[in-house]
This record gives C-alpha cells, sequence and structure tokens, in this order.
C-alpha cells in the first residue's frame, strides 16, 4: 500500500508534467539567496484560512447584517403551508397544477378554492431561500469583493508586472514573493475555499453548475500558478476578477431592500466594469500574456512545460463562463430597457408574493366560485346604476 501511495505521489508531481526540462522541484526550494519561492505545502495556510473565513462570515451575517436585514423588514422565517396529505401529493406531482386540478382538490379537502390556490403559494414558497437569507450571504460576499479588491490595487502599486505584464515573466521561475503578496493568495485561496463549501448550503443558484465548475476551476488556477511561482500573473487574474463582484452583491442586496433606483445604478456599473475587466482586460491582456508574451519574455534555456498549458486551458475556461455569463447579464438589460421587473438571470427566482400569485391565476379560466363572485358583483353594481339613474329622473 505504501508503494502504491508513494508512485501515486511521484506521478502527480512529475517533473516532466510541472517544470521545465532543465529544472527539479530540488532547484526551486527555498534557499539562503534571499528570494523566497512558492512552495505547494505553503497552502496549507489557505485551509487554516478557509475555516476563519467561515467563522467570521458567521459572525458578520449573524450580528451585523441579520438585524440590518431585520431593520428593514427582511423576514428570516418562512411562512409554512398547513399540513395536508391530499394537497402535498398533488404538489410532488405538480407545483402548480392547473385549474381543473385545483377544483377537483378542493373537493377532495372540503376547501374553497381559493383556499387550495392559497396553500400551494405558500408550499412553493415555503422551498424557496427566504430574501434575508440571500441578503446576508450577498452582503458578506460584497463586504469581502470590496475590502479585497482594494487592497490588491493597494498592494499592485510598487509591482512592476501591475503596469507591463512582461515582467510576470521576466526571470520566472526565480521570482521572489513579496509578504504581502503571499497573504494576498493564501487569504483568496482561502476565501474561494469556504465560496466552494459553502455553495451547498447558499442559496441555489441557476448557476449552479456553472459557479462549481469556475470555483474548481479558480482554485487549480491559484495552485498550479503558485506551485509553479506563476504568481505575477495569477495576482492580476484575482484582481480582475475581484473588481466587479462587489458590484454584482452591492446590486443584489439594493434589490433585496427594494432601493429600486439605486439597484439601477448599481447595475449598470457593474455591467459596464464587467464589459472592461472581464471581456476586454482578461482576454485580450491576461490570457493574451500568457499564451504569447510569456514565451517571448521567458529565459530561452528554460525550456517547455506541460502545465503550462493546462494552466491556458483553465483561462480560456474562465473566459468561456465569463461569455455565458454575460448573456445573462445582457438579458436583464434588455428586460430593464423594456421596462419590465429586473431580475438577476444568475441567481434563482425571488420568492412570489401573494399578489403575483393571484394575478398568475386570475389569468387562467376563472372557477365556478369566482365567476359566482363576479356576477354578484356585476348585479349589485347594476342594481346601483338604476337606482342612481331613478334618482336623476326624478
Amino acid at each position: 500500500m505504501a508503494d502504491v501511495l508513494h508512485s501515486a505521489y511521484n506521478f502527480f508531481w512529475s517533473e516532466s508534467f510541472w517544470l521545465p526540462n532543465n529544472y527539479s522541484w530540488e532547484q526551486l526550494r527555498n534557499t539562503d539567496d534571499g528570494i523566497y519561492r512558492a512552495q505547494f505545502r505553503d497552502l496549507i495556510v489557505a485551509l487554516y484560512l478557509a475555516v476563519v473565513i467561515s467563522a467570521v462570515r458567521m459572525f458578520f451575517e449573524r450580528f451585523i447584517f441579520g438585524p440590518i436585514g431585520h431593520s428593514y423588514g427582511l423576514k428570516s422565517v418562512v411562512k409554512k403551508a398547513s399540513p395536508n396529505p391530499i394537497l402535498e401529493k398533488a404538489f410532488k406531482e405538480k407545483k402548480s397544477p392547473s385549474n381543473d386540478t385545483i377544483q377537483g382538490l378542493s373537493k377532495q379537502t372540503d376547501l374553497t378554492v381559493r383556499q387550495v390556490q392559497r396553500w400551494f403559494r405558500i408550499r412553493r414558497n415555503q422551498d424557496r431561500t427566504p430574501v434575508f437569507k440571500k441578503f446576508c450571504e450577498s452582503s458578506w460576499r460584497g463586504l469581502f469583493y470590496f475590502a479585497v479588491f482594494w487592497y490588491g490595487v493597494y498592494m499592485h502599486l510598487d509591482k512592476s508586472w501591475f503596469y507591463e505584464t512582461k515582467f510576470c515573466w521576466k526571470g520566472w521561475p526565480h521570482h521572489h514573493v513579496p509578504t504581502d503578496v503571499y497573504w494576498y493568495y493564501m487569504v483568496e485561496f482561502g476565501f474561494y475555499l469556504s465560496l466552494l463549501a459553502s455553495l451547498f448550503t447558499d442559496n441555489k443558484r441557476k448557476d449552479f453548475t456553472e459557479m462549481i465548475v469556475h470555483h474548481i476551476a479558480t482554485l487549480m488556477l491559484m495552485g498550479m500558478s503558485w506551485s509553479n511561482n506563476f504568481v505575477r500573473i495569477g495576482t492580476l487574474v484575482l484582481l480582475v476578477h475581484d473588481a466587479v463582484d462587489s458590484w454584482m452583491e452591492a446590486a443584489k442586496v439594493a434589490k433585496y431592500l427594494k432601493f429600486d433606483k439605486l439597484c439601477n445604478v448599481l447595475f449598470l456599473i457593474f455591467m459596464i466594469v464587467w464589459v472592461l475587466t472581464r471581456m476586454m482586460l482578461f482576454p485580450f491582456r491576461i490570457i493574451r500574456s500568457t499564451m504569447f508574451e510569456a514565451s517571448a519574455e521567458m529565459d530561452p534555456n528554460v525550456g517547455w512545460l506541460t502545465m503550462y498549458s493546462v494552466y491556458n486551458f483553465l483561462l480560456c475556461t474562465l473566459q468561456v463562463l465569463h461569455i455565458i455569463w454575460f448573456y445573462y447579464i445582457c438579458l436583464i438589460a434588455a428586460d430593464a430597457f423594456k421596462g419590465q421587473v429586473q431580475q438577476d438571470s444568475r441567481s434563482s427566482l425571488e420568492s412570489e408574493s401573494e399578489s403575483e400569485g393571484e394575478d398568475a391565476v386570475n389569468n387562467k379560466p376563472k372557477t365556478r366560485s369566482a365567476a359566482k363572485e363576479k356576477k354578484v358583483s356585476a348585479n349589485g353594481a347594476s342594481v346601483r346604476n338604476r337606482d342612481s339613474a331613478k334618482q336623476a329622473s326624478n
């Protein structure tokens, strides 16, 4: 068993995959030459930081964002439908039954059509994530992205590769990793680990699969870039992504609090920043640098490494996701332009309100009870009109 594990370890860390032809792991270990080279074992720090970040998130959501949400009338508890085995069985078969089915269920349960409709509406909302929980999640992510982005900007101000990407490759693989870059990377890695874990407990999004692919690709990119000391280009990738996320979360928070005008402004800023960073800077500055500039600027004696191709493939995977999400963003913008209710296509649908449910039902053929109510109302109006006419003639 020990031999199998040892063989698997050697296969995974094969120098022919990870390193250039003329290098070995021994050559990239830290010595007393004053250069700190990134080591894979450093990432154990990110695992501990993921736990710390998760704990900090729980504190902020419970003691800061939670009270703020309550102060704006957001409810943390969802109203539950009363137990009813017959309706529950019908709900499992179809969450939005037809009008004929509702009438049949009304006879089986001795409830009015209106009561059955209301039960289904409450039952559907019961399975949806409360707006309060979405508010807390978006507030936390927005705060983190805002803080880490501006720290990243400050950190990069004295870094040569921030201004000219060719310095991401000159002198590689013997790049020194400064302390501020080290902690920037570790905190980001820990945060994405916590995000990946929380995907299964947070609000279920429409793009759940895409988000898993995104987080795994991001963690693989960060892990590979750290192990091979592609740290400089890695910090630029992080900075470009962090630039837009805080605006998206801020727009969602404004929406949850029903600040519609503010939401529109934040969404517009978000869309502009998205185009500038993920549709322009990322493909035409960063990916272009990794694909073409790297080979031109690296020491010609370094040689080729297989991992470099995998790294570029993962970067292109992220760009494909950017294009897919940009399509969703354009749908939101189109709805806003048409004056429709704005909604984040990347997130799950909001809980439908009672009035919305009633409107949807009222657009369908009327039930006998509803038709009867309408008929009574019409007759009453006719009587009132005749009385008014008589008074006018007198």
